[in-house]
């Protein structure tokens, strides 16, 4: 019973539910949740990627979407601000193009 949840929820590429293969890789169709939609989101805007951050905008509310966002970010400041021992303050001002004083 256990193993064909773990089927169900097992992340798959569109690709292989398809049965071929493609250069580039998108999640098959399926829930997903703020997290997945925001780790998406941001990756495609980092990537320049219009058509993933238009799929990836579409898979939670806009509201969830944007606290998805906000929560990636707190931690991506975290985790940079720890490795380069600084400030999370610094970190986000720095990354920004702001003064830090």
């Amino acid at each position: 019973m256990f193993a064909r949840f773990r089927v169900l929820w097992s992340p798959r590429t569109v690709e292989e539910s398809e049965g071929h293969g493609s250069a580039k890789q998108r999640p098959a169709k399926r829930a997903h949740n703020l997290f997945e939609a925001a780790a998406a989101y941001v990756s495609a805007c980092a990537e320049d990627d219009q058509e993933l951050i238009d799929e990836a905008a579409t898979w939670v509310s806009p509201e969830a979407l944007s606290f998805g966002v906000n929560e990636l970010a707190c931690r991506a400041v975290i985790a940079l601000a720890r490795e380069r021992d600084e400030s999370p303050r610094t970190v986000a001002r720095t990354l920004l193009g702001l003064r830090t004083g």
